[in-house]
């Protein structure tokens, strides 16, 4: 339980002991402050969290009681369990056994432990979070597509969680006829932080996507779930900005095929906000169901996920990944999915970071740093079948908190390699595969948490033959299709409106058409 007051101790002694903090040896200094005066009910409890130099750090912070309720506070930014700070916190709480958490991103070493607060005692934890990668002195710089949170909060809440670059959604689902343009959207902070303003979301039945790049809400003036459909807030957005980026949410929204034949979508999220830090959200809400018993919980959501996405691929569509938390409405903190893009030594900005996910030059992931070249290349280069077979030698980098399973190179949507890992915290692989048909590439590392899908995907590397840029699988064209076909079976009965309905239903129309002529150009099963 937290008390909102402070008390000022009268007279101290401290005494420091150390202890093992977690399953990573972490250590962890305690201090004790004795206090003369009466017990009360509430005891101070400080936090401290410096960099491996000893430098105050922004950091996350997780604590419960010993009853496992989550302590809370007003006076730092706060969501659903945990709460951010300047590296500094005070605390007033009841006597007893607390657990905690710190964290900042994947790039540092997590830590956990116990402490006993004392009546008549001020407790002091100081811990030092060493970092375990520097992925922007390699040239990677990590975004969160999804944020909820509030713009006065953005700057300390990427810099607890380590993240690079966050456009903020501050419109989503509500009509906007007076909207003004803003003068600026882009800001820079830390040297090489960006955050962005004026991102919005459309989420209604069809499911939900996001828009960057604007510098006016879209007015979402809407009649019901189906009626604009949201291909007419993708025109207006166009008539806005050519360049606008939309971002297909989450890969099984029963939209998709629509959205995936509109040719207007940027990218997809592989990395989405059913995969939480602390369990997944089992179902696909309104979107279309995979089968359970293939599938089950609680991983299934994101392997049905993943499937889509290879799905996507093996029709021809060249669609980066991308990732969100939507931290703010779900219980994520911000930056759990996120998209590492690279972008060498260029200085970050919003530009060049969508430039290098357009290029598929990307990863994404919940945890495992996964870092990958295919014949010297990034992920989204196109390799060449000159002759048959073409070998491809893949160096493989993975940095990660929890332990790796396993690494698996996925080809055309079936796994051609699997690598068996350690528990060590970075590791390399040096391997390669033969490729004998156009198509496309990817490397995944699947971790052993097994309460949520943790896990890391590269985007593609393409396949070309001389005869075949993009191969295009009939399985999958027909996947889609029927996708489509039923999506128009479930308009026709939401929309009792003839003139709604034969608007809405142009643009699934236009996608049957779509899907049909992908399965007529098939050049592969």
């Amino acid at each position: 339980m937290l008390f909102e007051r402070s008390r000022e101790p009268l007279r101290s002694q401290r005494s420091v002991f150390l202890a093992q903090a977690n399953d990573w040896h972490c250590v962890v200094v305690f201090s004790a402050m004795i206090f003369i005066g009466s017990i009360t009910t509430a005891e101070e409890l400080q936090i401290t969290i410096t960099d491996s130099d000893g430098r105050i750090m922004p950091a996350r912070v997780h604590i419960r009681d010993a009853a496992g309720e989550i302590v809370k506070t007003m006076d730092h930014p706060f969501w659903h369990d945990h709460f951010v700070c300047h590296g500094q916190a005070k605390l007033f709480v009841s006597p007893g056994i607390y657990s905690w958490e710190i964290e900042r991103g994947p790039e540092y070493k997590r830590a956990n432990g116990t402490i006993q607060v004392n009546a008549g005692q001020a407790t002091y934890l100081e811990h030092q979070l060493p970092r375990i990668a520097s992925l922007r002195q390699e040239g990677w710089f990590s975004g969160d597509l999804h944020v909820h949170r509030s713009v006065n909060d953005i700057k300390l809440l990427m810099q607890a969680e380590d993240l690079d670059f966050a456009p903020v959604i501050d419109w989503w689902n509500a009509p906007a006829p007076d909207a003004q343009f803003a003068t600026q959207t882009e800001f820079r902070f830390d040297n090489n932080r960006v955050y962005c303003i004026g991102a919005g979301e459309d989420e209604r039945e069809g499911g939900a996507l996001l828009y960057f790049g604007l510098k006016k809400p879209l007015d979402l003036t809407v009649r019901s779930r189906e009626f604009p459909s949201p291909i007419h807030f993708v025109r207006q957005a166009k008539d806005q900005n050519a360049e606008v980026w939309i971002d297909i949410e989450k890969p099984f929204w029963w939209d998709v095929p629509t959205w995936l034949a509109s040719q207007q979508m940027k990218s997809i999220g592989l990395a989405n906000n059913h995969m939480n830090r602390s369990g997944m959200f089992e179902s696909e809400a309104w979107g279309r169901p995979r089968d359970t018993q293939r599938l089950p919980a609680p991983q299934g959501n994101g392997h049905w996920t993943q499937e889509i996405y290879y799905h996507i691929l093996n029709t021809g569509i060249r669609l980066p990944p991308s990732a969100g938390s939507a931290s703010g409405v779900l219980r994520n903190p911000v930056g759990y999915n996120r998209v590492y893009v690279h972008l060498g030594d260029q200085t970050l900005s919003r530009h060049r970071w969508f430039s290098a996910l357009e290029q598929g030059r990307c990863f994404v992931t919940n945890g495992p740093l996964l870092r990958v070249k295919a014949n010297g290349s990034w992920p989204g280069r196109s390799l060449q079948i000159e002759q048959k077979p073409l070998t491809v030698k893949l160096d493989i980098e993975v940095t990660s908190n929890d332990r790796i399973s396993r690494i698996e190179i996925i080809q055309n949507g079936r796994i051609t390699k699997s690598i068996p890992c350690s528990d060590a915290l970075d590791q390399k692989f040096d391997t390669q595969i033969e490729v004998r048909e156009p198509g496309w590439i990817l490397v995944r590392a699947m971790t052993n948490v097994a309460e949520t899908f943790r896990f890391a995907s590269t985007a593609p590397w393409y396949i070309e033959s001389p005869n075949t840029t993009h191969r295009i699988s009939k399985r999958s064209a027909e996947f889609f299709l029927d996708w489509v076909n039923e999506r128009i079976t479930k308009v026709n009965s939401n929309l009792t409106d003839q003139e709604e309905l034969t608007s809405v239903l142009e643009w699934h129309l236009n996608a049957r058409r779509f899907w049909l002529e992908k399965r007529a150009t098939a050049n592969a099963d």
